[in-house]
């Protein structure tokens, strides 16, 4: 069984993200669990506050987050009354980025999915704080859904790498089973100014395609050092449903997260954006 943990701060971003993990896992057996972190929320309200009153208003708050949270479940099995799906939610007191990663961990989780902003939505940001804190932290693949996003099935995912690393089987896997579903042709996008490739990147090559059964493949080539300027023009003269990247230490994805602006990632994304966390778990 699949298990997908849903991120919600009870925005129409998190909705869109839910009925888009819906409809994305609709074939497979699949455990959702939806959680809300709700600590930030509580300090916020409380900073002058006494401790008598604090507690009140913390156990208040849990208990309201969880009318809203099985609300949230209610509409998931009108939107889905899907018999492969299993429907769980929780609150918990704590920073999102902690919580996620415990539950990740705990459950064995497969994929997060979220919103790529939250209740602010500020149009001037590729992501919202806390998805950005997600994405950089918790050791799971990590599927952000741009606001009113509704194009699903994915038909094409574009897959830039540049070979270097090897990939973790169990997420090329997931993407595999989402493709076979949809019968969605994946695209590796190679941006280098070298004619060939290293053993290394034959290797990882020959692996990823390994990894791919009854899947269209295609391979593209394009010469050059800027891969952001690259992938925005793959994204703009080709029409693609899902952009996919791949976070490790040093690589190139990593340097766009841990930028200070990172407002200015220069990655224009208006499609789901899977980021696989090639790391120990």
């Amino acid at each position: 069984m699949r298990t997908v943990i849903i991120p919600t701060d009870f925005s129409e971003t998190a909705d869109n993200a839910i009925r888009y993990a819906v409809e994305l896992f609709k074939y497979e057996k699949s455990r959702f669990v939806i959680m809300n972190a709700f600590a930030d929320d509580v300090y916020e309200n409380t900073m002058e506050m006494d401790r008598e009153f604090f507690e009140e208003y913390k156990q208040k708050s849990e208990a309201a987050i969880e009318r809203a949270l099985q609300k949230v479940i209610a509409q998931m099995l009108e939107l889905s009354p899907n018999p492969k799906h299993t429907y769980e939610y929780v609150a918990k007191f704590g920073s999102l980025v902690d919580e996620v990663n415990d539950l990740a961990n705990t459950s064995n989780a497969d994929i997060i999915v979220m919103g790529t902003k939250g209740k602010t939505n500020k149009d001037d940001i590729t992501f919202g704080s806390q998805t950005l804190q997600v994405i950089k932290y918790v050791s799971c693949p990590v599927l952000a859904v741009p606001v009113g996003f509704h194009g699903y099935p994915p038909e094409n995912i574009l897959f830039p790498t540049n070979y270097m690393l090897p990939f973790n089987r169990r997420e090329l896997k997931l993407i595999n089973t989402i493709a076979k579903r949809f019968v969605t042709r994946v695209h590796f996008l190679h941006i280098s100014e070298a004619e060939q490739l290293s053993h290394r990147q034959q290797d990882n090559k020959a692996l990823a395609g390994c990894c791919f059964e009854d899947v269209k493949i295609s391979y593209i080539k394009t010469p050059g050092k800027d891969i952001t300027a690259a992938v925005n023009k793959t994204l703009k003269d080709s029409v693609i449903d899902m952009l996919v990247m791949v976070n490790h230490r040093h690589s190139y994805l990593e340097n766009l997260l841990y930028r200070s602006a990172i407002e200015k990632i220069g990655l224009e994304i208006e499609i789901p954006f899977l980021v696989l966390q090639n790391l120990p778990r």
